[in-house]
């Protein structure tokens, strides 16, 4: 958001760079004073060209390699350096003598509301110094040096491609993981559920939060969240496998701890699965009761229909892996109203740098006091609005 009283075209019109501004097919919209003064020419005779036409340049090679980071701009939306160009000026005391400069050109987008290059900024930064390092009246060494930052130049484009070639691929694996790891909740029955995913910040759309929802055979519901230590791909691929092992571990055994005990003895067998938290549920709904166990995980929290919120901490353990042995885990119950909210999560929602979980558990509370009896897909929206950007975050909504 602009902060007002700013006036962003007085502080173009004074950056010392020499600075253009573009339109995605590279006609001059606007020049700074730096840039006139650059190309000795003014503001009506530099608006309206081409941006090749506006800087001389004689250099076939130079002009090539503008052209290409130009195109990179369009094409990635990501700010590029071109190679070294050379342009001189005219010594201001001696008139028609010309000492010879050199310019390192940047190029950043400006994006619509789209996603879309509406704007290029081409700003040219003198680096002449830097060419000139070593013995200034070495021509030959002055000729070396160019060569030689047009090359490191040119191979940081090419590292810089990669890695956005890369970066696009991880991506694509991602939101295909997060696509079969994460689906949709089953439909219930009886209730209405929401899930909610946010990954943190500058991650890719997948890390290592899991949540499970489904009914079982004998009529009732399991849900669960869970927690890998990691981001990344890594810490996905591993809450796959955990999460698929406690879904099918709910079917077959007697209970949460039953399927807990046996999420844990898997876990010491998988590489970085150690540490993980994970808390499991069963939902009878003709008994109005809640059967839970915790590895080490946030306690759900209970939201009545009167605005009393419990949170389900009674059946809590280490983490997955934790204990030198193997022993078996915790289990218990409590009963609920009907129009009763169950929320599972995972610390994201909570924790805040620098802040005692108690905090956030309270903030969780007083929001599920005020509105716990809310449509459960607002209610999951709100509630996945809390949590923290730092952190990936996983929110289940269960009405019961």
């Amino acid at each position: 958001m602009r902060e007002p009283g700013i006036d962003y075209h007085a502080i173009f019109e004074a950056s010392p760079s020499a600075m253009l501004v573009l339109n995605s097919v590279l006609v001059i919209l606007d020049a700074n004073r730096s840039y006139q003064n650059l190309v000795a020419r003014n503001r009506d005779e530099l608006i309206g060209q081409y941006v090749f036409d506006a800087f001389p340049q004689d250099d076939e090679s130079e002009i090539d390699d503008l052209k290409a980071s130009l195109r990179r701009v369009l094409e990635s939306h990501d700010q590029d350096v071109a190679g070294p160009i050379r342009h001189d000026l005219e010594e201001p005391d001696r008139p028609g003598v010309f000492a010879e400069r050199y310019w390192s050109p940047i190029n950043a987008p400006v994006l619509d509301s789209d996603g879309q290059v509406a704007l290029i900024v081409h700003r040219l930064e003198e680096i002449t110094d830097l060419i000139r390092a070593g013995d200034p009246d070495t021509d030959h060494r002055r000729r070396q040096m160019k060569l030689e930052l047009y090359a490191r130049s040119r191979e940081l484009q090419q590292v810089n491609e990669r890695l956005r070639q890369t970066n696009a691929r991880e991506r694509q694996i991602a939101l295909a993981l997060q696509d079969s790891m994460l689906p949709a909740p089953q439909a219930l029955a009886h209730h209405q559920a929401a899930v909610r995913y946010r990954p943190a910040v500058h991650a890719l759309n997948v890390c290592g939060d899991w949540y499970d929802v489904t009914q079982l055979p004998n009529g009732k519901y399991a849900v669960a969240v869970g927690d890998v230590v990691g981001h990344g791909l890594a810490a996905a691929g591993v809450m796959g496998q955990l999460r698929s092992a406690l879904s099918a571990a709910i079917r077959v055994v007697g209970g949460p701890a039953s399927a807990l005990d046996g999420l844990d003895l898997y876990a010491r067998s998988v590489d970085g699965a150690l540490s993980t938290t994970a808390v499991q549920t069963i939902i009878a709904w003709a008994d109005h009761r809640i059967t839970y166990s915790s590895a080490g995980h946030p306690p759900p929290a209970l939201a009545d229909p009167d605005g009393t919120v419990r949170f389900l901490d009674q059946a809590t353990d280490p983490p997955l892996g934790a204990s030198m042995e193997h022993t078996a885990r915790p289990q218990a119950s409590t009963t609920y109203a009907d129009g009763a909210t169950l929320v599972l999560y995972t610390d994201g929602l909570i924790e805040r740098r620098g802040e005692d979980i108690d905090q956030g558990l309270q903030r969780l509370a007083d929001h599920l006091a005020r509105h716990g009896n809310g449509e459960v897909e607002a209610l999951a929206d709100a509630l996945i609005d809390l949590s923290s950007a730092t952190d990936d975050t996983a929110v289940v909504v269960v009405r019961l």
